[in-house]
């Protein structure tokens, strides 16, 4: 069962996670640079009596001691921002710099651990166990999971659970299905070298532009011909440089892209063909090609129990009718690291509401979200370490 004096301590203490949700989101700070953002967090553990200790050269590891022995369930807030123009004008508590956002509900994520954090520590002497509280800068570019890792977040864990708000679903809807949740998210760097030329003699070159249109033009048959119809995958060319003149037959193209998908098989298959594509697309013209393909993110993939766990407790807080099934999506999350050191689960918690207009995408200029919504998150946090903890068979 969940607990009640969680669920009374997060309704009654609301306005403050609001208020704090508020302050980081008008000042939001790009990844590795969440300076301030750091010293919120610690100024308001402090005044909880949490212990924590500050991870290089942001975020915060800190850690709630029960009153009992037992296992330690880790719960995992990102808070990073990102390079975007804000575009909501009419909020009192819009960024106060320009150029950057936080359009992910990153702030959001903060605020509900840390009320969370607030709620577990008031009933700290029932934990049968310890609940690590890790607050990880770098999220928006794949780096700042792998870095909290490294730094100790999960030595000694044994679940952690991860939270995303989703403007997707609506505003009191929750999912944690089983299985792929979150893509894998690779980055992709293709250059072709041709010979370049005058424009008006093409017959004394190898047009680097024609060797990049058509690498791009049949790159999609990896997904339509050599992709399983039974799996996904996204291959996408995002940015192209290429030609310095109108005319001057360009000698380079660079391409860059991402690749996502859900299976490491699949992950591997895709690299493979998109370097068969590259080198052979550039011999037909008589160019060069090489390929940079870099690992990012790992595909996270719920484990059975710890999702099946946490739709316990979302139907037990929040009612039957709040547990909703989310497709997978083939964004990517670097929780996925965490979850290489112990099992865990990651939900996605809807905080879409037209009437508010909290159902942009995210990434989104005028993002923002219903902060009804926090209440939800901050609750499930604490109620899946208090369940986890008391599963004595877990």
């Amino acid at each position: 069962m969940t607990n009640p004096a969680i669920a009374a301590f997060i309704k009654a203490h609301q306005h403050q996670m609001i208020d704090f949700r508020r302050d980081l989101h008008a000042h939001p700070e790009l990844p590795w640079e969440e300076i301030r953002t750091t010293q919120q967090i610690a100024k308001a553990l402090d005044e909880l009596g949490i212990p924590y200790r500050l991870t290089t050269p942001t975020g915060i590891i800190a850690e709630i001691q029960g009153g009992k022995p037992g296992k330690t369930v880790g719960l995992r807030a990102d808070m990073d921002a990102l390079p975007i123009l804000e575009l909501n004008d009419d909020l009192s508590y819009k960024s106060h710099t320009p150029g950057k956002m936080h359009a992910c509900g990153h702030d959001a994520h903060t605020a509900m651990l840390l009320s969370a954090a607030a709620a577990l520590n008031s009933i700290r002497s029932q934990l049968p166990g310890n609940v690590r509280l890790i607050f990880q800068p770098a999220e928006e570019i794949a780096e700042g999971a792998r870095e909290m890792v490294n730094q100790g977040a999960m030595e000694g864990v044994d679940n952690v659970f991860g939270i995303h708000i989703w403007s997707q679903m609506p505003s009191g809807k929750v999912s944690c299905k089983v299985g792929s949740s979150f893509a894998s998210a690779d980055l992709l760097k293709v250059s072709f070298k041709g010979r370049g030329g005058h424009g008006s003699m093409p017959e004394a070159c190898v047009d680097a532009a024609v060797v990049a249109s058509s690498f791009v033009m049949n790159l999609q048959s990896i997904v339509s011909r050599e992709t399983a119809a039974q799996d996904s995958a996204v291959v996408t060319i995002g940015k192209m440089e290429v030609g310095t003149r109108f005319n001057v037959i360009a000698e380079n193209a660079v391409l860059d892209g991402t690749v996502r998908c859900f299976t490491l098989e699949t992950r591997e298959r895709l690299k493979t063909a998109i370097e068969r594509y590259a080198e052979h697309t550039a011999a037909i013209y008589g160019a060069s090609a090489q390929v940079d393909y870099t690992y990012g993110t790992l595909p996270v993939i719920n484990e059975e129990r710890s999702a099946l766990l946490a739709q316990s407790v979302i139907c037990d807080a929040f009612g039957d009718a709040a547990l909703m099934t989310e497709r997978p999506t083939t964004g990517g999350e670097d929780f996925s690291f965490y979850m290489e050191k112990a099992p865990g689960c990651f939900a996605l918690v809807g905080c879409g509401c037209p009437q508010k207009g909290s159902d942009f995408a995210h990434h989104h200029g005028c993002f923002n979200i219903d902060e009804d919504a926090m209440a939800t998150g901050a609750e499930l946090y604490a109620q899946y370490a208090w369940r986890y903890l008391h599963q004595d068979s877990f």
